[in-house]
């Protein structure tokens, strides 16, 4: 079984800075794609930001230039550096694990339990 535990989440004001993590542990042989997705209330959940293997980048309009993902392929762990914050940034943050490859041969997407970020005005 695979795990992805977030921490990072919080409280800042507009223009503040906050930096979500995400580690992924279990019986991991390789995750293709790690990523970060948001749901505000009343809204379908969006990707953010993903990053691949590779270290190729994917970032949703609204946060390019403000965002910054990345991962460390030895640790499983990703991150996302969000700077300039908005108000509309407010959202449940989920971490995701794509196309996770597990030393038992399985193929499968994991998500994290998510972690709220809240820009005050």
């Amino acid at each position: 079984q695979v795990q992805l535990v977030e921490s990072g989440g919080g409280l800042v004001q507009a223009g503040g800075s906050l930096r979500l993590s995400c580690a992924a542990s279990g019986s991991i042989f390789r995750i293709n794609t790690m990523g970060w997705y948001r749901q505000a209330p009343g809204k379908q959940r969006e990707l953010v930001a993903a990053i691949t293997t590779g270290g190729s980048t994917n970032y949703a309009d609204s946060v390019k230039g403000r965002f910054t993902i990345s991962r460390d392929n030895a640790k499983n762990t990703v991150y996302l550096q969000m700077n300039s914050l908005k108000p509309e940034d407010t959202a449940v943050y989920y971490c995701a694990a794509k196309g996770v490859v597990t030393v038992a041969k399985t193929y499968e997407d994991y998500w994290g339990q998510g972690t709220q970020v809240t820009v005050s005005s």
